[in-house]
């Protein structure tokens, strides 16, 4: 992937993960169950960190 393309990628993870932790308050708030919502927001962070490390790959590739 370019550096465009993961930059966008992260982009539209970020924004997953501010509509899904929003749900997840709203969840909260309610009392209803959030153990999905809750592996939503692990499984992004963890597709989140490895775009920052793609990223950061080709920074280093650049310098």
């Amino acid at each position: 992937m370019t550096k465009r393309e993961l930059e966008a990628k992260l982009d539209e993870l970020k924004s997953d993960y501010v509509r899904i932790q929003s749900d997840l308050d709203k969840l909260e708030y309610v009392g209803g169950r959030v153990k999905s919502a809750e592996g939503q927001l692990i499984r992004l962070e963890g597709e989140i960190a490895e775009i920052y490390k793609k990223l950061e790959a080709l920074e280093e590739g650049e310098a």
